[in-house]
């Protein structure tokens, strides 16, 4: 049976531990005609052209969520942040897991998708937030919402900085030799004048196929900070599709920082609405990959209103034969006058093997605008190389500097230290021990 047949009749399945009488199930019902009219994307969409899902939609996964798999701290220890205090929402094959998580509502609601869909007391937030930021035409972002059942829900009241940051990790694992798919849900909701920051992590804990279809709404009030991290370094036969969509605010700011360093195919689909003036959206990301690894960064900015800013920033390192696809837009609407838009894209191949597809795109139906974008691909600097070479540091080690320098643009503006820290060191492994060289 085909993974798409397959999903559709385990719906019935999956109706067995959802609420059928409640509105929230239309919006499910809804999704999942949308996803059976279109099926999984392929390479004829536009938006997939450099990307395919066809060897990997051949497995035969597990599509509902079993009971909780228990695992060991000391075992997954090494993908915290041990370093500093954090909330902490884990899940494990998509079901939460009481044990390695710690969850408030002292003040704020750090805790389960579930709760807040099943309980009385968020109704009202549930029908003014939920899937209304999310792409609801997206065959992909659609089959999440058809089976949403389980994630990280967020919400923070206005003006209140929370004390520490928030960790959102998703472990996959496996007791048997089939693929597992999972579907997790996130609504962060973020009030007016309220700041917090958000690392995200997909980690598989086996070596069995695992394919993960995330999405995530984020709602940033006005004047409200929103710092997220994605950090992406998993197995090589780990797959992820990471579906992200922001609303600002007036005179909010949101960051997205996404390193990718790991997994088989990845995707990240980021989509950013400015419904407000003087909102500044920054996207950032560094890729690291070699082997046959597949990064796939696919953003959308729309500005909206007038007087707002965006910046993107996207670096790439690529060996062996990896591939790496950019695929940026900017949407400036004829109400946005004044906006300032940048787009920046910087590749380094490191091998003849290696490729990436860059292809920025301005969209302006404003007159009054400062919007500009770039993409570069190439080698390695070799007067720089010369250069250091002439100063006695070995080639290797030349090479693994220049290649270190070249993300710091981007690693310069993370803002939790212990997570700089954490990032540093991945990038340093990724060039010095994964592609042979040592700094």
């Amino acid at each position: 049976m085909e993974l798409k047949d397959k999903l559709i009749s385990s719906f019935i399945a999956f109706e067995q531990r959802v609420d059928v009488n409640s509105e929230l199930h239309n919006l499910r019902l809804d999704a999942l005609k949308t996803f059976e009219n279109q099926g999984f994307p392929t390479k004829k969409d536009e938006a997939w052209k450099y990307t395919s899902l066809n060897a990997l939609l051949k497995n035969d996964f597990s599509v509902l969520p079993k009971s909780e798999t228990a695992i060991d701290f000391k075992d997954v220890k090494k993908y915290f942040l041990n370093d500093v205090d954090t909330y902490k929402l884990v899940f494990v094959n998509g079901v939460f897991s009481s044990y390695l998580s710690s969850t408030t509502h002292d003040g704020i609601d750090v805790c389960l998708m579930s709760s807040a869909l099943n309980k009385p007391k968020y109704k009202m937030i549930i029908d003014t937030y939920f899937n209304t930021a999310a792409d609801k035409t997206d065959s992909l972002t659609a089959l999440n919402t058809a089976f949403s059942l389980e994630g990280a829900y967020i919400n923070i009241p206005k003006s209140k900085v929370v004390d520490k940051p928030i960790e959102i990790i998703n472990f996959s694992t496996a007791n048997s030799e089939q693929a597992l798919f999972t579907q997790p849900r996130n609504l962060v909701i973020v009030g007016e004048n309220a700041h917090v920051q958000i690392i995200e992590r997909h980690q598989s804990l086996s070596d069995n196929t695992v394919l993960t279809n995330s999405v995530t709404e984020v709602f940033a009030h006005k004047r409200a900070i929103v710092d997220y991290y994605k950090l992406q370094n998993d197995n090589q036969t780990a797959n992820l599709i990471d579906n992200t969509f922001i609303k600002q605010k007036q005179e909010s700011v949101v960051s997205v920082h996404t390193f990718s360093f790991g997994g088989k195919l990845t995707r990240n689909n980021l989509n950013f609405s400015q419904d407000g003036e003087r909102i500044d959206s920054t996207l950032k990301g560094i890729t690291i990959i070699g082997d046959k690894q597949h990064v796939d960064h696919y953003t959308l900015v729309s500005h909206n209103q007038p007087n707002c800013e965006s910046h993107q920033n996207y670096k790439g390192i690529y060996d062996g034969a990896s591939e790496g696809v950019f695929n940026g837009k900017i949407y400036v609407d004829r109400l946005a006058q004044k906006t300032d838009a940048f787009q920046q894209n910087n590749n380094v191949l490191l091998t003849d093997k290696a490729t990436v597809n860059s292809k920025p795109q301005l969209e302006i139906f404003a007159d009054d605008v400062k919007c500009s974008h770039g993409c570069t691909i190439g080698q390695l600097d070799h007067d720089a190389m010369f250069y250091m070479q002439q100063r006695g540091i070995p080639k290797k080690e030349a090479r693994a500097l220049l290649m270190y320098a070249f993300t710091n643009e981007v690693l310069s503006s993370v803002k939790i230290p212990d997570l700089k820290e954490k990032v540093s060191k991945l990038i340093a492994t990724k060039l010095g021990v994964e592609m042979g060289f040592e700094i």
